[in-house]
């Protein structure tokens, strides 16, 4: 007991952060694909994950600050003493190789710490892993640009075809979503963070379109899309 105590307390602490691109992959195996990747890491090397963030639907090519996950994760690595950050591959950090090399420098001029489980020391100053870190990084990025010119042609030919190419409707479009926005809007006029309204509206047994649970990033792109934030 007083071991497994002591391994605790020299345990380093860090936070997991997994994300997916397309709004129709939040209900797929991604999540629990990249978590599992990070927690095998975690257990083999002496690091406890104090909390685990999810992006959901955001662009691999988007700026840190406009992650609404990744932003309340960097606020909190600032906050509590979190220095690090554990994440399946690099594509999940980034798609875009410029936004990825400005990440890892970010963190490190913040003194916090990035780590792909995948490739665990890929984000070292050693000359020949920058290297192939800037390779992968403008692999990721080129198969990013196939799969948007792959998506673009598919929705051309359906437009083409059936006269539209209809997308995703959004939140509120369907029968009981308004009244759950307007919910939404009463919990943030209280004062609410986002991710304690997407706890409220769990409590309330109020479920999102797809899957169980509400998350703070899925609150955040409903009231942002409605203009109340």
């Amino acid at each position: 007991m007083r071991t497994e105590y002591a391994k605790l307390l020299t345990m380093t602490k860090a936070f997991a952060y997994l994300r997916v691109s397309g709004k129709g992959q939040v209900e797929g195996d991604g999540f629990a694909r990249q978590l599992e990747a990070i927690k095998k890491f975690a257990a083999s090397n002496d690091h406890k994950i104090a909390k685990v963030y999810r992006e959901e639907g955001v662009s691999g090519t988007t700026d840190w600050e406009n992650r609404p996950a990744f932003s309340e994760m960097m606020a909190a690595m600032l906050a509590n003493g979190t220095r690090t950050v554990l994440l399946e591959r690099l594509d999940r950090c980034a798609r875009d190789l410029m936004v990825q090399e400005s990440i890892i420098a970010d963190f490190r001029r913040k003194g916090l710490k990035i780590v792909s489980v995948n490739e665990p020391d890929l984000c070292s100053d050693d000359p020949s892993r920058v290297l192939m870190r800037q390779m992968l990084g403008a692999f990721f990025q080129y198969e990013k640009t196939l799969l948007v010119a792959k998506l673009r042609g598919a929705r051309q030919r359906i437009r083409a075809k059936a006269g539209h190419c209809e997308g995703r409707k959004p939140y509120g479009t369907f029968a009981g979503e308004a009244a759950v926005i307007e919910r939404m809007k009463a919990l943030r006029h209280m004062g609410l963070a986002v991710d304690k309204v997407a706890a409220e509206l769990n409590s309330e047994g109020l479920r999102p379109r797809a899957g169980k649970v509400w998350y703070a990033t899925s609150v955040y792109r409903v009231l942002k899309a409605a203009g109340a934030l």
